[in-house]
């Protein structure tokens, strides 16, 4: 096989990879306007409204909303930050990581 068509073959690998719906594992939105209890439970009630949405963690001290989707899902930025701010909350940041809900969870109990 010649060089150029192992280019391509490649090309065309990473072009279906980047098609497959093949999402990070958790979108991490840092929010200001998180104050209770009552706060998270209303993110939590109003992110879980969407079809794709599989797991949802808040943490009102680090002003953290993290939420993962359902296998070959995926929920856009602009949707989420909709959603926030018709909540009443101001999203300032949203990041895409490999980071599990199950660390983050562990990782912000440690810094009580």
């Amino acid at each position: 096989m010649t060089s150029q068509r192992i280019v391509i073959l490649l090309l065309a690998l990473l072009a279906l990879l980047g098609a497959s719906g093949v999402n990070a594992a958790t979108i991490e939105l840092t929010v200001n306007g998180l104050v209770c209890g009552f706060c998270a439970q209303g993110i939590e009630k109003t992110l879980r409204r969407n079809a794709a949405t599989g797991d949802v963690f808040v943490s009102l001290e680090n002003r953290l909303v993290a939420v993962t989707t359902k296998p070959d899902a995926d929920i856009p930025d602009d949707v989420l930050r909709k959603a926030l701010q018709d909540a009443g909350y101001d999203v300032k940041a949203i990041a895409r990581t490999d980071r599990s809900l199950q660390s983050l969870r562990e990782q912000m109990k440690a810094k009580k």
